[in-house]
């Protein structure tokens, strides 16, 4: 495609769909997005790329990429079609608005239920919330789709579908009940690291202990083998089993900050490089969010950075 087939104006629905399959990274979630099948997706984005005489997207396995010319097409078209969307939410008697959808937040249950307090202040402000938790993969393969409008995730999302924003980053703890810790050779595990908790029972939220295994690696620099006495997928039922005297576990810092701040916790070991991972504010690439969306993206950045 080189030349453009016409002069005439564009035409507003195929912008529309192109936008759909620019944010979405497919075209069957495009077509859900804008209420369309698959095949009426398919023809309106090729007429779109016949009139401009460039193509948008390359075809993939699964999904579409966008190419350059759909990247500067969509910074363009981001903003004025956005406000249209939200002028189209103006109902027919004058002055008279529907209030705007609920923002739909995801992340990790654990960080969500940390954060999730924080938000009171913008419920009094009349935004409505529905959030999801579940894995940074699947939230994130949603957050293409449309299904939602920001998602904190563990890990920085790859391709131009999407932006993503450091928020926070959380360091990770070797924790364990009192009487736990008072059984362990202090001395020896900083002498010997990982020999002096080779008896004890590991508490993980998975079987192939994740967050255990990174911590051993990084901070004893050995690989731990093991099996763990406790699996639970869920990282405030592990901390909830470590505090009922279990076992010792691995928990992200600000997860257990008030209980070793009053002793029912205790840490392990503190090491100057203790393992690191940064969580990211996610949403889709060209998005000119609505009103209320934009006020949670800045209150979970003003939360992190303040915390």
């Amino acid at each position: 495609m080189s030349d453009r087939k016409s002069n005439g104006s564009l035409d507003l629905a195929q912008l529309r769909t192109f936008l759909a399959v620019y944010r979405a990274g497919s075209l069957t979630a495009a077509a859900r997005l804008v209420g369309l099948t698959q095949p009426t997706v398919t023809t309106q984005l090729r007429a779109l790329e016949d009139h401009m005489g460039r193509q948008l997207f390359e075809r993939l396995p699964r999904g579409v990429t966008p190419t350059p010319a759909a990247d500067d097409l969509a910074a363009r078209l981001a903003a004025p079609m956005d406000a249209l969307e939200a002028i189209a939410t103006t109902s027919g008697t004058l002055g008279e608005t529907v209030p705007e959808p609920p923002v739909l937040l995801a992340g990790p249950a654990e960080f969500l239920a940390v954060v999730v307090p924080s938000l009171g202040p913008l419920l009094k402000q009349g935004v409505r919330l529905r959030i999801t938790t579940g894995l940074s993969e699947d939230l994130l393969a949603g957050l293409r789709a449309g299904s939602y409008d920001l998602v904190v995730s563990t890990i920085r999302p790859r391709g131009r579908t999407l932006t993503a924003e450091p928020l926070a980053d959380e360091d990770f703890v070797l924790v364990a009940a009192p009487d736990w810790s008072d059984k362990i050779d202090h001395d020896l595990l900083i002498r010997d690291g990982p020999g002096a908790l080779a008896d004890l029972p590991l508490i993980s939220y998975a079987d192939d202990l994740p967050i255990l295994r990174r911590y051993w690696r990084h901070v004893f620099n050995t690989r731990l083998v093991a099996e763990p006495a406790l699996v639970i997928p869920d990282l405030r039922a592990v901390k909830a089993a470590v505090l009922a005297g279990f076992g010792v576990t691995v928990l992200p810092r600000y997860l257990c900050t008030a209980e070793i701040a009053d002793g029912s916790l205790r840490l392990l070991l503190d090491p100057e490089d203790a393992p690191i991972n940064t969580g990211f504010l996610a949403q889709r690439a060209g998005a000119h969010p609505l009103p209320h969306v934009a006020l949670v993206r800045d209150h979970l950045v003003q939360v992190a950075r303040s915390s």
